[in-house]
C-alpha cells in the first residue's frame, strides 16, 4: 500500500478508537495495540513530512511551550446561565417562558447536567479545528488551541456530513474522579503538590503553558451547544442539535433528556440528584433550556444571561467538623475578621480547614464557640461558612469569643464605631497588614502624587522589607531600588525625584495623604481651612472637630481615633523630620473671596479645561466641587455635550456659566488675595 494510503488508513482507524475510547466509552482494541498503530502512523509521517496534516491524530501530542495566551474574541459571547435554587424559582422561570411567548400548555425543555469544569469553545472551519478558547471574561478568552488539541474526546476532523462551513461548539473541559485520582496518586508519587478537585486540576491543566504537561493530563471534553453556524441547517430543536453533535464526533451528557413542563424539569432534577454520586464525573446541578431554537432566539438575552435557559443547583453540601479554634485577620483597610480554624474535612469537592465568620456580630449571633461541633457548607459552592452549632454537642467551659483589643498584627488599639459592625486596627500607617493600602494611598495624585509608585512596586518594597512606612519612602536610596525586579536606574532615579518633588506639598494633600477613616479630599480641605496647621488637628477634641462644617460624629470618631494612635503620631514625625513641608497657617480662600465656600457642578467637555484642571482650580480657591445639581449648588459649569445636570439647573434657577466666566470668576478670587 503507497505510504500515503496508508496514513490515510491509520489517521481514520486511530480516531475511529479515540472515539470509541473517549467518547462512547467501548474500547475494541487494547493498549498495546493502540500504541502499535500511533507509532506506524508517526513513523510514517517522519519519513513523508510532506503527508504531514494538522488534523492527524499525532499533532494531538503538545509542541513546545508556548510564551503566552494570545486573547482570541467569542464570535457571539459565552454567558453565564440565572440560578435557581428552589422549586418556586424553577416554576417562575417556566411561566415567565410562557408570558415571554404568549404561550398555552406545556412547553418542551432540554434538560442535562451542569458539569463542574471549565467552558470552552471550539471553532471548525470546513470540519477543521480551526482554534479553541476559555470563556475568559465571556467576550474574550484565552488562545488555548495548542492544549485543547491534545484532547483525544475533541475531534480534530468533524465526521460525518451535513456540518456547517463555520460552526463554534461550546461545552466543558472536565476529569472523571477516577482519572482525578490517579492523577493525584502521581503526584503524590512524584512528591508534588496533589489537585484540590477535578475542576481545579482541570483548569489548571488546561491553562499550561507547556502543551506537552497538558498532553499528559487525562481531561475530556463534552459538548452542550454551539455559539455560531454559517453555511449549513441546523435542526429545529436543541435535544436535535445536541443528536447532531454526537454525529460530528462530539461526546454529549448521556443524561440528556427531553422533558415537557414543569413536571418534567422537576422530575429530571429529582432524578439527576439521585444519580449524582454513581456519575462518573462532577455536577453541581443540572440546566434547562427550551427546546425550541426558533423560540430562543426570539426570548433573546437579559443582561448576561439568556432568558431561555436556567440552571437549577443543587443545595450545597453540609458536613460536620469540629472547630479547633478561632483566630483574626487584618484586611488592607485594617478591618478584623474572625476566622474559624477547622478540623480539616471534605466538603463540596475540597478539603476545608477554615472559613470566614464575618464579624464579632455573627459569632454572637450563632452562638460559635472552641471546641463546637458545627455543620460546614460551601456557600454556592465556593466560600466555606458555618451553618450552625450542634449545641448537644458542646463540650463543658466552651469559652465565648472576644474580638481582641489590640491589633493581633501591630498591637495597635481596635476600635469599633457604634454605626459599624467591623472592629478596625487604628495603625494605619504603621500596621504591617495595611501597609501596602496605605502605601498605595499616601503615593496617590490627589494626595502625595508620588509618580512611578504603583502597585508592582509597592508590592516589591513591602515585601523585600524596605519600606515599612510612608516615612521609609524618604529614606529610599538608588542602590536599593535598581536591584529591584525591572527597576533600571533611570527608572529608580525618576521615583527618587518623583519623592523629592513631594516632600513640597499642601496640608489639605498631607491630611488626605494620611488615609484617615471617613476623611476625603473634601473634608481634608475642610479640616486645614479650620485648623490652619497640623498640630491643632493632631491636638482637636471631638468637640473642636465638630465645628468643622459637614463634620460630624462619625468622622469626628475617626479622626480623633486615628491621631490618638502613638505609632501614627510617630510616622508622622518621621515625615516632618525627613523634610516633607507645607506653607504653615495655610488658608484655602480668604474670607469675603466671591467664590470660597460657594458650591460648583461641572458638566460636559470644556474647551481647554480638564475636569480634573478645573476642580483644583475651583478648590484653589475656596470653593466646593459637587457631583450632583440641587438647591444649594451656587454654579453649574457647563461645557459641550452637557446634559441632564444643565437641564436641572435650569430648572431650578442655578446659574450657569462657561468656562470663560469661571476663570473670570477664579481671576477676580485672585486679585482679591
Amino acid at each position: 500500500m503507497p505510504a500515503h494510503e496508508r496514513v490515510l488508513a491509520l489517521r481514520v482507524e486511530i480516531e475511529e478508537h479515540n472515539h470509541r475510547y473517549y467518547v462512547l466509552d467501548a474500547p475494541l482494541l487494547s493498549d498495546a495495540e493502540y500504541d502499535r498503530l500511533f507509532r506506524e502512523l508517526q513513523a510514517l509521517e517522519a519519513e513523508h513530512p510532506e503527508l504531514l496534516s494538522p488534523d492527524s491524530p499525532t499533532q494531538r501530542v503538545g509542541a513546545a511551550p508556548l510564551p503566552e495566551f494570545a486573547a482570541l474574541v467569542h464570535a457571539t459571547p459565552m454567558l453565564s446561565l440565572n440560578n435557581a435554587f428552589a422549586d418556586e424559582e424553577v416554576a417562575a422561570f417556566d411561566r415567565r417562558v410562557h408570558e415571554w411567548l404568549a404561550a398555552n400548555g406545556d412547553l418542551d425543555y432540554s434538560a442535562e447536567p451542569k458539569f463542574d469544569g471549565l467552558a470552552v469553545s471550539l471553532t471548525y472551519q470546513d470540519g477543521i479545528l480551526l482554534h479553541g478558547a476559555t470563556r475568559g471574561d465571556g467576550t474574550t478568552g484565552e488562545d488555548v488551541t495548542a492544549n485543547l488539541r491534545t484532547l483525544r474526546s475533541i475531534p480534530l476532523h468533524l465526521q460525518g456530513s451535513g456540518w456547517p462551513a463555520l460552526l463554534e461548539v461550546r461545552g466543558e473541559v472536565l476529569l472523571w474522579r477516577s482519572d482525578f485520582e490517579r492523577l493525584n496518586s502521581r503526584q503524590r508519587e512524584k512528591g508534588e503538590k496533589e489537585f484540590v478537585n477535578p475542576r481545579n486540576a482541570a483548569a489548571g491543566s488546561l491553562r499550561q503553558l507547556d502543551p506537552r504537561i497538558t498532553a499528559t493530563r487525562p481531561l475530556r471534553f463534552v459538548a452542550y451547544g454551539i455559539g455560531l453556524a454559517e453555511g449549513a441547517g441546523l435542526p429545529a430543536t436543541h435535544s436535535e442539535l445536541l443528536d447532531r453533535l454526537a454525529d460530528w464526533g462530539f461526546p454529549v451528557a448521556a443524561t440528556r433528556r427531553r422533558v415537557s413542563g414543569l413536571a418534567g424539569l422537576l422530575g429530571y432534577y429529582a432524578e439527576i440528584g439521585r444519580q449524582r454520586a454513581s456519575l462518573p464525573y462532577d455536577i453541581d446541578g443540572v440546566v434547562y433550556k427550551l427546546d425550541d431554537l426558533a423560540a430562543q432566539e426570539r426570548l433573546g438575552f437579559v443582561s448576561r444571561a439568556p432568558r431561555f435557559a436556567i440552571a437549577h443547583k443543587f443545595p450545597a453540601e453540609e458536613v460536620l467538623t469540629e472547630l479547633l479554634d478561632i483566630s483574626v485577620q487584618v484586611g488592607r483597610t485594617g478591618a478584623l475578621t474572625p476566622v474559624a480554624r477547622l478540623a480539616p474535612v471534605f466538603v463540596g469537592g475540597v478539603t476545608v480547614t477554615n472559613a470566614t465568620l464575618h464579624n464579632e456580630d455573627e459569632v454572637r449571633r450563632k452562638d460559635i464557640r472552641i471546641g463546637d461541633t458545627v455543620v460546614v457548607r460551601r456557600a454556592g459552592d465556593v466560600i466555606p461558612e458555618i451553618v450552625r452549632v450542634q449545641r448537644d454537642k458542646r463540650p463543658a467551659g466552651a469559652p465565648e469569643f472576644s474580638m481582641p483589643t489590640s491589633c493581633p498584627v501591630c498591637a495597635s488599639k481596635v476600635v469599633r464605631n457604634a454605626e459599624e459592625a467591623v472592629a478596625r486596627c487604628s495603625g494605619g500607617l504603621y500596621c504591617p497588614a495595611q501597609r501596602k493600602q496605605a502605601l498605595l494611598h499616601f503615593a496617590s495624585r490627589r494626595a502625595m502624587d508620588i509618580e512611578g509608585l504603583g502597585d508592582k512596586l509597592v508590592e516589591q518594597l513591602v515585601d523585600s522589607a524596605i519600606v515599612r512606612t510612608p516615612a521609609d519612602l524618604y529614606r529610599l536610596g538608588l542602590l536599593a531600588l535598581a536591584n529591584l525586579e525591572r527597576m533600571a536606574d533611570k527608572s529608580a532615579s525618576n521615583l527618587l525625584a518623583a519623592i523629592e518633588q513631594s516632600k513640597q506639598t499642601t496640608l489639605p494633600r498631607f491630611i488626605y495623604a494620611l488615609g484617615i477613616r471617613n476623611v476625603g479630599e473634601a473634608t481634608a480641605r475642610d479640616l486645614a481651612r479650620h485648623f490652619g496647621n497640623l498640630d491643632r488637628l493632631l491636638a482637636a477634641d471631638e468637640a473642636d472637630l465638630l465645628q468643622v462644617p459637614d463634620v460630624g460624629p462619625i468622622v469626628a470618631q475617626c479622626i480623633r481615633q486615628f491621631c490618638s494612635e502613638p505609632h501614627n503620631l510617630e510616622v508622622i514625625e518621621q515625615l516632618r523630620a525627613a523634610g516633607v513641608v507645607w506653607p504653615d497657617g495655610e488658608v484655602l480662600a480668604p474670607a469675603g473671596c466671591a467664590s470660597a465656600g460657594k458650591v460648583f457642578v461641572l458638566t460636559g467637555t470644556l474647551p481647554t479645561l480638564t475636569r480634573d484642571a478645573a476642580r483644583q482650580m475651583i478648590e484653589a480657591a475656596g470653593g466646593k466641587v459637587s457631583n450632583s445639581v440641587s438647591k444649594k449648588t451656587d454654579f453649574v459649569v457647563a461645557g459641550g455635550e452637557a446634559g441632564s445636570k444643565l437641564e436641572k439647573a435650569r430648572t431650578l434657577g442655578v446659574t450657569v456659566i462657561d468656562e470663560e466666566q469661571l476663570l473670570a470668576l477664579l481671576n477676580l478670587v485672585q486679585t482679591t488675595q
